[in-house]
């Protein structure tokens, strides 16, 4: 009997171990649909069905616009560094998926479902950190050889010193000089494993070294995860849109974009950001006029009410004048009438003290007249 116990109870915990061995880390945030990205991503580019990539998204952000490089700026968080852009849409492309660059249609964006501080790889030079986004189907091991080079005219190199700024693009070396520099360049192969999501992100350059090189102190951001799609950086924090992405939905259809643009419909950069710039020059023109208009309203309603104001101070004034005129008023005839009303006391009482005295002097001894 003591036998069969003592086996019953080794398979019990046999079984609990094996269910603690393979139960996943929780997280903060449920899975929803890559669809999100063709959603919130179409008001700012364009959906193309791109070579062999499928479904990818070129951004109506400039002529000058490279990911990783305009519109943001580096800053340090627990998983090292992590690129803040300023773009709305800038939770997406620069945390997830991957950039490709073609030579007629510019830097386009490829999806994927992992999330990342930043997918590029870094290398460090004598003076210099630089670094470049990762390819479609590139990870990180293949980004840490020496021969990696998807982008030979695509590295960006800022002077260290200034890295880490967010003016830090105004130090960026020069594109001639890219080369020489990439060439007598190492890779960084810092690394930061998370567990939580079992997963590992190229961390880039040392803390340390760089708050060495600077002469700055490097603080550090705690990044929270939003509800909705954006990020804001402020107080301390890098609040971000980070949910764990589904590459279908939950009836097991693939998502895709709403609308497709033919690539032959496409324009250069120059010429298709040419003629959104002018777009957004002329939504920018309408909303400075709405807010000079607003801003002449708000101007004219703080007259009414300084006039307003004015006016019922004077009132005011006005009305404390007249009750301390009527209360001065009351006091000097209150004061007025105490004096009369003593003077007719004390002229009664010379009256009475009189009266009793005149028989005494008629008859000293009898009093009669």
């Amino acid at each position: 009997m003591k036998t069969k116990t003592r086996a019953l109870v080794i398979l019990l915990a046999l079984i609990m171990t094996s269910c603690a061995s393979t139960r996943r880390p929780s997280v903060q945030q449920p899975y929803i649909s890559s669809q999100v990205f063709y959603d919130q991503l179409s008001p700012y580019g364009q959906w193309v069905d791109y070579q062999n990539y499928g479904y990818a998204w070129i951004p109506d952000a400039g002529r000058d616009f490279a990911p990783y490089s305009s519109g943001g700026h580096w800053i340090m968080t627990e998983y090292g560094w992590t690129w803040a852009s300023d773009y709305n849409w800038g939770w997406a492309p620069f945390h997830y998926g991957r950039w490709d660059y073609d030579n007629y249609y510019g830097w386009l964006w490829i999806p994927d479902n992992e999330w990342g501080p930043a997918w590029v790889t870094w290398r460090r030079a004598e003076g210099y950190y630089g670094w470049a986004p990762m390819g479609p189907g590139v990870n990180i091991t293949m980004s840490f050889s020496n021969n990696y080079n998807n982008y030979n005219n695509h590295w960006i190199f800022v002077n260290d010193r200034y890295f880490g700024r967010n003016d830090s693009y105004r130090y960026y070396a020069n594109q001639n000089d890219y080369d020489k520099i990439f060439r007598n360049s190492n890779v960084i192969n810092n690394t930061y494993v998370d567990n939580r999501y079992q997963t590992t992100y190229v961390s880039g350059p040392d803390r340390a070294e760089v708050q060495r090189v600077t002469g700055r102190r490097v603080n550090s951001y705690t990044i929270k995860e939003n509800n909705i799609p954006g990020q804001d950086l402020r107080n301390g924090q890098y609040r971000t849109y980070r949910p764990q992405i589904m590459k279908a939905n939950d009836n097991g259809q693939l998502p895709a974009p709403s609308r497709i643009t033919n690539l032959q419909d496409v324009r250069r950069p120059s010429e298709r950001n040419t003629y959104n710039l002018q777009n957004d020059n002329r939504g920018l023109v309408q909303q400075q006029n709405a807010v000079n208009q607003q801003n002449a309203v708000n101007r004219q309603n703080a007259m009414n009410r300084r006039n307003a104001r004015y006016k019922q101070n004077s009132v005011n004034r006005q009305n404390a004048g007249n009750r301390q005129n009527n209360a001065d008023r009351q006091d000097a005839t209150d004061q007025r009438n105490v004096r009369n009303n003593k003077r007719a006391v004390q002229h009664q009482n010379a009256k009475n003290t009189r009266k009793y005295e005149q028989p005494n002097k008629s008859n000293p001894e009898t009093g009669i007249r």
